[in-house]
């Protein structure tokens, strides 16, 4: 209890009011109760609920004991408490107590009721209006006046939460339900319908759910079943499985007896029938149920292997639970022994066979335990409700919710699901539903228009969680904290002591590390966790944390100006993901939110609330392979970024701080002042030192926003300095630094006397560099409102002293996150121009070169030369001419470039720079361009083009004219693919764009599908409209399509005729195909068609250099069975049988990706070694544009050395 301070208001008046400044200590957002400690009597009492909607003060059997009464102590009591639903209850009697609230003590009268409850009383309307008192649950205070003034009582917020977590755990919301009987004549016929409906509602809800009795049934001879024709399970079992009979298992007595009771009412329900001679059989299992009764399943273990997965999806629970919270009214449906209302297949029925102490039985309806049986059910239901679902129904397998927005539209769409079940004869399991209910459990979470909250059952059970004894106790610990990570702050951190215990495998010991994160995970979740759900198309807002070993996110929405967290995602980082940066840490525990949040970056604006540089890294050219792949998904998700400021929820009080290292020196940072002043709110502190010593010279900034955020910089200094002058380069970089952040307003403090007093005009500046300084210093601060120079003792700038000392010590990058910049040049340093005199280093520079020249009486310059008599240094303006003489004139013989200068240096002159202008005078000569000899060697480097992936990327080409075969076929197109090395070829009569067409279509398209790129020369039959038309409408980028793709927006790479390399490959197959005809062919040089497919095949079936594989063995996945394997067997051929080869197919089939990916490597190091070689000979030209250059004209026959 504390006394608020006395106002002055007029005598005998005093005025209670709350106002912002009363919640600095309460956690916000929260609906909670006021909860309080009171003295009753003569003893302290806590959990006491403020509740201004009770009009008497209650007493719980908990206090009542506790205060040591008997039944004796209390008086009548005979009126009946009536609750706010209407239910009414007979107190035990009342008793008279005195409570003490400061100095004010009542006798109040208590009602004594026995039912149990997390609190120990109720204080009323009576008890408070008496005490004149004013409570404010959203403040969490209680006020009343007093002869002294304004006091009040402080709410105690984690009471409070335990307090519901407790009332949820006693009655969770889904049991908070009456039963409505629908026959007298059975008890077990009955609905279970929402307490808090109202009278009205509740007698439409029972109305409407007799009057639709026949959706449901009460036992299995009252369930029709769905229609076969509508939905009929298969197993699809695999022809190639040989079947499994399972050897009968020995069974306790007990478990017999279960099982023949289970036999029996499938028996009677028709579900299942006897048989003889089955193909497949399976045993049974028993397993107790949670009730204590017996469940009997069938072990498919062997058949489920033999089904190939239905790839039916399946929704996200995650998304299910989102799209469901918030509804004011919802109903939970469970269909009625819902597997067995599905037909199974007659042709499977056999294969379901078990064993049972009566016999062999089989199932005729679809069983639990089958592989694929969850798909086929949602298969079901998601084509009986498609227009429901996502509107007013969601459906995960057999967990059913009907929700509604408002309450009063939820009869309207019971009635329409109703309807769908009637019509697909689909019986609901009235014991297990649950009707017009406020919130309730839905794939494991509790649900409400609330939000999300965490399942009760769950909490208790790590609530009654001994500490662990072993590695598998420990891993079930880190499995229950894993299906709560949505609701944990930084689960990964919270869990590290366990994770690093489960690295340990030969020794378990449970240490002080393990004790105190075991106990401090019970206490978050003995708190009240509630994630809130977003509404489409709402913003949200992502926080990042980093630690030692973890990355953490959490997702938030704006709800009244609160924050709210969605979403809790961490990840502990692999051992080489603790070695990265600081900065690329942020990156990944953004990426690891995406990668784990998809749902919400696809379907919301996702803003990133960070102080660090995460965009720019992304935008930035030079880093890692590992950054850009992340850049390039962040923005494919169109994330966009927001400075942090001020955290407005306590829920977030994790995330405060990005960078939390725990290794790093704890007194960089322990010694920032503070400040005893009046808070400047908006003002930003800038801490500066200056270091200079024997290994250099550095600054140190550390700059203090508004908000608390610190951001560091460290300055080396490339030059010489004294103390002073190093103190006023960290002035000014703080003030730099401040200005690029936005800053108005700034108190600089530093810890030189000198400085400040010079500043602040107190001490006069009478070195000319101090002056300097000063005037740069004095600039600078004109750019901001206001600005304060305070001098500290050294002791309390510890922290910017430390960032000095390391800039000055240090020039290599250390791990920490601290900008460090580099100067060249002291701040008052102006560059050089035509005005300022030049420095002494430069004079020292000009010196040192005069003694190589002579000016002679007539004022010429001349240069000393090493090789002759003095050099005549030429004017600028006659250079050009002295260069036309020497290389065009009468003399002239247009030599290269190096050659021009060194005939200048011989006739007696120089200049600056005379090679370089030389050999531009020659590029620029006419003749010396048309006439002089062509270079041959390459100008850059070779750029081995490669395929994505099979059959992706083809090279084609034509050859011919070959000499005339059967059919006037004179030319060959082939088509090579550029991953397997594949090629296709045929004869063509003509080479026309139909004839290339039709080529595309038959040999690649229907063969291995349409590829992504065709590359090829520049004929017309891959150039013409219909071609490239053809190819643009089946989506193939043709790169030789120059007019039609142009204008469909397509890149073209044209195969240039004077440079046939670009498309190497398809020339380099077609020289071995052509040698591979001549070889067999000889002088039969018309047959050359007939031998086509013979060379095609060997071409096939022969390993390529560079990938170290047959192209048959990357189309295929084996290699061919050849000829010579026939007339002289090897092992595969003559120790052939079908089931083994199938089997060993198929695995060469799942490995072929393997293989593929090891042919590419081999193929990246030959074009390697390809490239390697060829790069020797580069002689690199290069062009800027508007350079004028001599083009050389191809494809003219008659002049062939035309240029």
């Amino acid at each position: 209890m504390s006394k608020k301070p006395r106002m002055d208001y007029p005598e005998n008046e005093q005025q209670i009011f709350f106002s912002d400044e009363d919640l600095r200590d309460v956690q916000t957002p929260h609906d909670d109760p006021l909860v309080i400690k009171l003295r009753i009597g003569d003893s302290d009492v806590k959990r006491v609920l403020v509740d201004q909607g009770s009009c008497s003060e209650i007493m719980y059997p908990d206090l009542f004991h506790g205060l040591g009464l008997k039944q004796t102590d209390l008086q009548p009591y005979d009126a009946p408490l009536v609750g706010f639903s209407g239910e009414s209850i007979r107190p035990m009697g009342r008793i008279t107590l005195n409570v003490h609230t400061g100095p004010i003590s009542l006798e109040t009268e208590f009602v004594v009721i026995d039912v149990p409850s997390p609190y120990t009383a109720i204080m009323g309307r009576r008890w408070l209006h008496r005490l004149k008192a004013v409570p404010s649950s959203f403040h969490q205070k209680l006020r009343f006046p007093t002869d002294f003034g304004i006091m009040e009582i402080k709410g105690d917020q984690v009471a409070s939460k335990q307090c519901i977590m407790a009332a949820v755990k006693q009655n969770p919301p889904e049991s908070k339900q009456k039963g409505k009987m629908v026959s007298q004549c059975s008890k077990e016929k009955y609905f279970k319908i929402g307490r808090e409906l109202s009278q009205g509602n509740r007698t439409e809800l029972i109305d409407f759910l007799v009057g639709n009795v026949d959706v449901f049934a009460w036992d299995p001879y009252e369930v029709p079943g769905v229609d076969p024709n509508y939905i009929e399970h298969r197993l699809n079992t695999d022809p190639h499985s040989k079947p499994v009979q399972q050897k009968a298992r020995r069974s306790a007595p007990v478990h017999a007896e279960a099982v023949q009771k289970e036999v029996e009412k499938l028996l009677q329900a028709g579900a299942i029938r006897e048989i003889q001679y089955p193909t497949w059989l399976s045993n049974t299992v028993v397993v107790k149920k949670k009730n204590g009764k017996w469940r009997v399943c069938v072990d498919f273990t062997n058949l489920n292997q033999a089904c190939p997965k239905d790839p039916f999806p399946l929704p996200k629970i995650d998304q299910l639970v989102d799209a469901t919270a918030g509804h004011d009214r919802m109903s939970f449906l469970d269909a009625f022994q819902g597997y067995h209302q599905i037909a199974l297949s007659a042709e499977d029925r056999e294969k379901t066979a078990f064993i049972t102490p009566l016999g062999i039985y089989c199932y005729k309806v679809m069983p639990f335990g089958l592989k694929n049986a969850g798909a086929t059910y949602q298969r079901m239901v998601t084509k009986m409700f498609k227009d429901q679902i996502g509107k007013t129904m969601e459906i995960y397998i057999d967990d059913m919710v009907v929700k509604s927005r408002l309450s009063q539209d939820h009869l309207k769409d019971l009635t329409e699901t109703f309807r769908v079940l009637r019509l697909h004869k689909l019986r609901l399991n009235a014991s297990k539903c649950v009707f017009g209910v406020g919130s309730g459990k839905f794939l494991g979470f509790m649900v409400s228009h609330r939000g999300i909250e965490v399942n009760p059952d769950q909490i208790k059970v790590i609530q009654e969680l001994k500490a662990p004894r072993t590695h598998k106790e420990v891993q079930r610990l880190t499995g229950m904290t894993a299906a709560l990570s949505r609701f944990i702050s930084r689960s990964a951190d919270r869990c590290q002591p366990f994770f690093q215990l489960l690295k340990k495998s030969t020794t378990f010991k449970w240490d002080d590390k393990c004790v105190s994160a075991f106990e401090d995970l019970k206490s978050y979740l003995s708190s009240s966790l509630l994630l809130s759900n977003p509404t489409p198309g709402e913003p949200l807002f992502l926080y990042l944390a980093v630690s030692d070993r973890a990355v953490s996110a959490v997702l938030i929405r704006i709800k009244d100006t609160v924050q709210c967290p969605v979403y809790y995602a961490s990840k502990t980082m692999t051992e080489a993901e603790t070695h990265y940066p600081p900065l690329e840490k942020v990156g990944l525990a953004l990426i690891t939110a995406a990668d784990k949040l998809p749902q919400y970056f696809q379907a919301h604006t996702v803003y990133l609330v960070t102080q660090y540089p995460v965009q720019a890294m992304f935008n930035k050219a030079d880093f890692t392979g590992r950054i850009w792949k992340w850049g390039a998904k962040i923005s494919a998700l169109g994330v966009k970024y927001l400075p942090r400021t001020a955290i407005k929820g306590q829920v977030l009080a994790d995330f405060v701080a990005e960078f939390a290292p725990t290794s790093e020196p704890n007194n960089l940072g322990e010694s920032t002042p503070q400040e005893d002043s009046p808070d400047h709110t908006g003002w930003w502190k800038v801490y500066v030192d200056g270091a200079s010593n024997s290994k250099g010279s550095g600054t140190g900034v550390v700059i203090i926003t508004p908000d608390e955020t610190v951001i560091e910089q460290s300055i080396r200094l490339n030059f010489k300095t004294s103390n002073n002058e190093a103190e006023y380069e960290a002035v000014l970089a703080g003030l730099k630094s401040a200005k690029t952040l936005g800053a108005r307003r700034l108190i600089v403090y530093c810890d030189s006397l000198l400085v400040a007093s010079q500043i602040n005009g107190e001490y006069m500046a009478r070195d000319e560099r101090m002056s300097a300084y000063l005037l740069k210093v004095q600039t600078a601060m004109t750019d901001f409102e206001t600005v304060r120079i305070e001098q500290i003792g050294r002791n309390l700038n510890n922290h910017a002293d430390a960032l000095a000392t390391l800039a000055s010590v240090l020039s290599a990058d250390f791990k920490r996150f601290i900008p460090i910049e580099t100067l060249t040049t002291p701040s008052t340093d102006q560059p050089a121009n035509y005005i300022n005199a030049i420095t002494k280093k430069e004079a020292e520079i000009i010196r040192r070169k005069t003694a190589r020249f002579w000016l002679s009486k007539d004022l010429k310059l001349y240069r000393r030369s090493f090789s002759g008599p003095y050099l005549l240094c030429v004017h600028p303006d006659v250079i050009e001419d002295l260069l036309y003489e020497i290389h065009e004139g009468i003399c002239g013989s247009h030599t290269g470039g190096r050659s021009l200068a060194h005939r200048a240096l011989t006739q007696g002159y120089w200049w600056p720079y005379m090679q370089k202008d030389a050999v531009d005078y020659v590029r620029k000569c006419d003749k010396c361009q048309r006439f002089s000899h062509s270079l041959h060697q390459p100008a850059g480097e070779l750029q081995p083009l490669v395929s994505p992936w099979p059959f992706a990327q083809w090279g084609m080409d034509l050859v011919g004219p070959l000499p005339k075969a059967t059919g006037n076929r004179r030319w060959l197109i082939v088509a090579t693919d550029y991953f397997t090395k594949w090629v296709e070829a045929e004869p063509l009569a003509n080479i026309r764009d139909r004839d290339s067409i039709k080529f595309v279509w038959k040999n690649i398209i229907t063969r291995f599908g349409i590829p992504k790129t065709i590359i090829s020369d520049n004929g017309t039959q891959f150039t013409s409209k219909p071609f490239t038309k053809y190819c643009s409408e089946l989506g193939i980028p043709v790169n030789l399509s120059r007019q039609y793709c142009s204008e469909l927006g397509i890149k073209n790479v044209y195969s240039s005729p004077a440079y046939p390399q670009s498309n190497g490959q398809a020339e380099a197959s077609n020289k071995t195909v052509l040698d591979g005809i001549k070889k067999r062919l000889e002088d039969a040089k018309g047959r050359w068609v007939e031998e086509l497919p013979n060379v095609l095949w060997t071409f096939r079936t022969t390993p390529r250099r560079s990938t170290g594989e047959t192209p048959f063995s990357l189309a295929y996945g084996s290699e061919a069975v050849i000829p010579l394997e026939i007339g002289l067997p090897t092992l595969r051929t003559s120790e052939w049988e079908p089931t083994r080869n199938d089997l060993a197919q198929s695995q060469a089939l799942d490995l072929l990706e393997e293989r593929r990916e090891q042919a590419m490597i081999r193929l990246a190091s030959y074009q390697q070694q390809l490239k390697k070689g060829y790069n020797k000979n580069i002689r690199p030209r290069s062009f800027q544009q508007g350079d004028l250059v001599l083009r050389k004209v191809l494809g003219n026959t008659k002049e062939p050395d035309r240029r």
